[in-house]
């Protein structure tokens, strides 16, 4: 399994348990760096999050994912929040994003390019709509790699 198949499957396995406590999941990422491999979880909670919060959050979640071994090997596990440079990831992040600025990475090219800073402008029936460069682009969602506000 890659990393991107891990990060869906440990999503849909904390998810329900986080939001029981009344925290957001914003993204999941299992990257390996240096040859050691991280989960890194970011939560929000209304009000933000504190320390303590990440704390909670990573003690509900180790034996969890040790029960139900969503990831195999060893690894270290990061709970953190989402930072300034938010990702975006759901529908209603785009929705609720709508009119700040944001950076794109595509897996696929949109009109001969990968990579978008620009104006959200909506999301509506699958696509992302943002503008940049003096062009409006629709970029559809399952080709989204990455999307981070960019404030």
């Amino acid at each position: 399994m890659n990393g991107r198949d891990v990060a869906n499957s440990v999503w849909g396995l904390i998810e329900p348990h986080l939001r029981e406590q009344g925290f957001e999941l914003v993204e999941v990422e299992y990257v390996q760096q240096g040859g050691r491999w991280s989960l890194r979880v970011f939560i929000d909670h209304p009000g933000g999050i504190t320390l303590d919060h990440c704390q909670a959050a990573s003690q509900m979640l180790s034996p969890l994912l040790d029960t139900e071994r969503a990831v195999e090997g060893s690894y270290v596990l990061e709970v953190s929040s989402p930072g300034f440079d938010r990702p975006v990831r759901k529908p209603e992040d785009f929705a609720r994003f709508t009119g700040e600025r944001v950076k794109l990475k595509t897996y696929a090219p949109v009109e001969g390019r990968k990579r978008f800073t620009g104006s959200l402008r909506g999301f509506h029936d699958g696509l992302i709509v943002i503008e940049c460069d003096g062009a409006t682009y629709s970029i559809h969602i399952e080709n989204l790699h990455k999307a981070n506000l960019d404030r």
